[in-house]
């Protein structure tokens, strides 16, 4: 199968190369970029290397797909954004995305995310034509919430203590978007 590999105005949407090690090390050893994330900061590079591999073998198997953002021009990985999961029969898929602090503000985490729904919602992936996204925030990400609410996703409800990570339970937002709500401007 092979990757399909997405581009915007600005930005280059490719599969995330065991070349991009180093770049994934930056991204998840930043504190800030996992603030609110289901990982703890990263500390050594074998934990980017397992992280790079796990998003390959997410890909080959058909369970999910995840994105080097780059910007045109730039072979360095800035961020990444994806589907975490995906189920065909269901017609549905789970989002995630971040970006290095330094590109914060600039538009690009929502062109890449609109890019991937764009290709998710018109049957472009392997996981053929998806209905539905799913989105869950930490309450307090209002970046992130800010982001899922421009590009039409609705709040849907908290499910509390939802989800565990670094040592403690945490109440999750959950925000979806369906097909027809999504347009391209």
């Amino acid at each position: 199968m092979k990757f399909p590999e997405l581009e915007t105005d600005r930005l280059e949407l490719t599969q995330i190369r065991e070349n991009d090690r180093d770049a994934v090390f930056d991204l998840f050893s930043n504190d800030l970029v996992v603030e609110y994330y289901d990982l703890a900061t990263f500390t050594d590079i074998s934990q980017a290397k397992e992280l790079v591999s796990l998003f390959s073998s997410r890909f080959e198997s058909s369970l999910g797909i995840r994105w080097a953002i780059r910007i045109k021009g730039a072979p360095c990985l800035i961020g990444t954004c994806g589907f975490n999961s995906w189920n065909s029969k269901m017609k549905n898929a789970v989002i995630g995305y971040e970006l290095m602090p330094s590109y914060w503000g600039k538009g690009y985490a929502q062109e890449s995310v609109k890019a991937i729904i764009g290709a998710a919602f018109s049957g472009k992936l392997p996981c053929e034509s998806i209905h539905r996204i799913q989105a869950d925030t930490i309450p307090g990400n209002q970046g992130s919430e800010k982001l899922l609410k421009r590009i039409g996703f609705k709040e849907e409800g908290l499910r509390r203590d939802a989800g565990f990570w670094k040592e403690r339970f945490h109440n999750l937002k959950c925000f979806g978007l369906l097909k027809h709500e999504f347009t391209t401007t």
